[in-house]
């Protein structure tokens, strides 16, 4: 137990351990004793990285969109053209989520409604966060001509909310569907979103020059 508590990657342990305990009770029933067992480590190691229950149901969350964010980046910063890396960042930020906590019985609505409040207003910095990497790559691909977007940072948040729609909140990741079904729509959402925002080149119609009337 002490050799566990002393490791330098007991904070991910403990949020392992969250991970599993939801999956298995819910919120509700899960309590700091049983997170403690799960880990195998004693409750007051679990108090010094977390104030309470609250706290490190929120810091799993957290973990998650975290980890979420640090995948936009490599694919913001990855070769490709803008547009094509927007796609994918779209699509990754869905199939990430459902990826996270298909194995949960309940969306994180349900799951976390005790908490909802609390779970809102992190969950808003978290869209932000992931808004600004978006921006980030919409401005690049405005300096070069292949986006036509005035405000990009409120475009990326457009982004956000349209795609919203398919993360695991009001629905279960096994409602959503199949994930393969889940990455088709995804990614035919992702690409009615890009038809308005790629510039399209103008097409210029060459006019004829007009010859002079010869006289018989």
């Amino acid at each position: 137990m002490r050799q566990i508590a002393r490791r330098d990657d007991i904070r991910d342990l403990i949020l392992d351990g969250v991970d599993t305990l939801l999956a298995r009770f819910g919120y509700r029933k899960m309590t700091m004793d049983d997170l403690a067992r799960e880990v195998g480590i004693g409750k007051g190691t679990i108090y010094l990285h977390f104030p309470g229950k609250e706290e490190v149901a929120l810091a799993h969350i957290d973990r998650i969109a975290e980890r979420l964010a640090g995948r936009l980046r490599e694919i913001a910063g990855a070769h490709g053209s803008p547009e094509a890396r927007l796609r994918e960042m779209l699509v990754t930020r869905v199939l990430f989520r459902f990826d996270s906590v298909y194995h949960y019985s309940q969306n994180l609505n349900d799951l976390l409604s005790s908490i909802r409040n609390e779970l809102l207003a992190r969950r808003q910095v978290h869209f932000e966060k992931e808004a600004e990497v978006l921006a980030a790559v919409l401005q690049e691909g405005r300096k070069v001509k292949v986006f036509d977007c005035a405000d990009c940072p409120q475009t990326a948040r457009v982004l956000v909310w349209a795609t919203n729609s398919l993360l695991p909140f009001s629905l279960t990741a096994r409602e959503l569907g199949k994930r393969e079904e889940l990455q088709a729509r995804v990614s035919r959402i992702a690409d009615v979103l890009l038809l308005g925002l790629v510039r399209r080149p103008v097409v210029q119609t060459a006019r004829k020059k007009s010859r002079p009337h010869r006289s018989v």
